[in-house]
């Protein structure tokens, strides 16, 4: 089979993610490429929850509604998925879950909760005996099986082998999936994938209070942190997070934080502080659905007209929406690069599905980038904080310098940091700071921040940002059209955009929110959409669903 999904669900607690996490690394063992996407309830214990893993020849990077196999821990995944089948009878239940009148012939039933009594495991080790029927069922050696659980789990592998072996054994062939003769790529979250771009970059602090979506990067870098000499830390509000973070970088240390909309907002003081005292910070605005809590396990693509206004007066700022692994690894370090070089705050917008959907993961597709020292003070002569520059940025120095007096301010100030209210030096300051974004728009024109893919040649293009770029690409490719995904979105790329659209009569956007975000920005800049593809329940677009949508449009 070339193409592929399987879907593991239950309630919340059952380890859904870590059984679809397995799933995920069994078949990319067998040589596939895979995406992983995650819907799960804002409860830690209850409600349905549930993983589709699909697998390729290809890469992929969405869902598809379809699917060849359902794992149904619970009666409620059996009834909610069953009619996703390609093929009516192939799922896998426990059938102690099942209520009467369910038919026990179709599918393959095992009684797991037999088998974990008798091998005396815990009730969560239902996934694993799940998992092993699931290897079974798809024709794979078990030993492929084994070697993963070995590297996953630390402690009870001994009890995990019994209850998947015993899974494997009471499970029959249902398909035959072959290996393919392909290198294997690590899987990674979009999360993961940021992370690692921030060390790349000489990330040493990472501060965050924990919210959905970026919740994850925090978990991971105190992971990893005594391997990379990092600081990770969680302090008690978002606004102390963004204040703490201001400190680490007046003292010289590159420093990042994350949130989502609601910490955003408590942020806005601080990022226009960050604007006036020209202290770079980065900042990690995962998006999910509101407005206030909204959807706060879901996804949408609603902050960019947010992060892009967000702050009291003018500053510049650097904002960016990666759409894959490979985009969030090279642009979370050039993120923070360019945050230190301009001494101005870098934005990464992210999502839910950017940032928890694990996908493969090809350093040498994500383009070579590495850690840019910014411009420091030469000792020489006297030392102003805010010295008037050509490009307007002055050069840094860092407590407790010999000779140097660091004084940043919230107020205007004159060079020095000494508080001012003259005209003469507000036109001077404020002209200085928002010279960088002149400067840093020219410095992008030589990197490739628009990206063009399906048919070039195609007179109809699919406008996308952020996390829809893999479903609007492989849309693109099966109907033949071009798909332009803008990933610097400020300062906006409007060359390479102009480009990009070039020879395109029919533009169709698809955004995930309900107003058409990018639809606005562009339209400032002048150019116009014809049509627009919008979902705002908090849900990705399936390949599926958006190529019926797409279809309506076309002649």
């Amino acid at each position: 089979m070339d193409d592929f999904s399987i879907l593991i669900g239950g309630k919340a607690g059952f380890g859904i993610d870590k059984s679809g996490s397995l799933i995920g690394r069994l078949l990319n063992q067998m040589g596939y490429r895979v995406y992983i996407y995650r819907d799960y309830p804002s409860l830690i214990r209850g409600g349905h929850t549930f993983s589709i893993i699909r697998a390729s020849k290809s890469r992929i990077f969405a869902h598809q509604d379809k699917v060849d196999l359902v794992l149904a821990l619970n009666q409620e995944t059996l009834a909610l998925h069953r009619s996703r089948l390609k093929k009516d009878c192939f799922f896998i239940f426990d059938s102690e879950q099942l209520k009467p009148g369910v038919e026990q012939e179709c599918g393959l039933g095992l009684p797991l909760g037999k088998f974990i009594k008798e091998e005396n495991a815990p009730e969560i080790m239902r996934n694993t005996c799940m998992i092993g029927a699931l290897t079974k069922a798809l024709g794979i050696n078990f030993d492929l099986l084994a070697g993963i659980l070995k590297k996953e789990f630390g402690k009870d592998i001994d009890l995990n082998l019994k209850v998947a072996q015993r899974g494997f054994n009471e499970a029959r062939e249902l398909i035959k999936i072959e290996p393919l003769k392909q290198e294997v790529l690590p899987l990674l979250t979009g999360n993961q994938a940021i992370a690692l771009g921030l060390i790349k970059s000489g990330l040493n602090t990472y501060i965050s209070y924990p919210m959905t979506p970026t919740s994850p990067i925090l978990h991971f870098l105190a992971e990893i942190a005594d391997s990379f000499s990092l600081n990770v830390i969680h302090p008690e509000s978002e606004i102390a997070v963004v204040l703490m973070a201001l400190g680490f970088s007046y003292m010289g240390k590159k420093t990042a934080v994350g949130t989502s909309g609601g910490g955003f907002c408590l942020m806005t003081e601080g990022l226009s502080f960050s604007g006036i005292a020209e202290l770079p910070i980065v900042i990690i605005l995962g998006q999910r659905p509101g407005p206030s809590t909204g959807l706060p396990t879901y996804s949408s693509q609603t902050e960019l007209l947010f992060a892009l206004n967000a702050g009291q007066g003018e500053f510049a700022r650097f904002i960016v929406s990666p759409g894959d692994a490979e985009e969030a690894y090279y642009w979370s370090a050039m993120s923070m690069n360019i945050s230190w070089k301009y001494q101005i705050p870098g934005i990464i917008l992210s999502d839910k599905n950017m940032g928890e959907g694990i996908f493969n993961f090809d350093l040498n597709a994500a383009g070579e980038v590495a850690e840019k020292p910014p411009v420091y003070w030469d000792g020489k002569n006297a030392y102003k904080r805010y010295m008037v520059t050509e490009n307007g940025v002055s050069p840094l120095s860092f407590p407790p310098a010999k000779g140097a007096i660091i004084k940043v301010n919230s107020y205007e100030h004159d060079e020095n940091g000494i508080t001012t209210e003259a005209p003469k030096d507000t036109n001077q300051m404020q002209e200085k700071r928002l010279r960088k974004e002149k400067f840093l728009a020219e410095e992008l024109e030589n990197i490739k921040t628009v990206n063009v893919s399906g048919d070039k040649d195609s007179e109809t293009a699919l406008l996308c940002w952020g996390s829809n770029k893999g479903v609007c690409n492989e849309i693109g490719q099966r109907l033949g059209l071009k798909v332009v995904q803008p990933i610097v979105l400020n300062p906006f790329p409007f060359r390479q955009f102009k480009d990009a659209l070039a020879g395109a009569k029919k533009i169709i956007c698809v955004e995930s929110n309900a107003t058409g975000q990018l639809t606005l920005l562009i339209k400032g800049h002048g150019f116009n959409v014809d049509d627009k593809i919008l979902k705002y329940d908090g849900r990705p677009f399936s390949t599926d669903e958006l190529e019926e949508k797409v279809k309506a449009y076309l002649p």
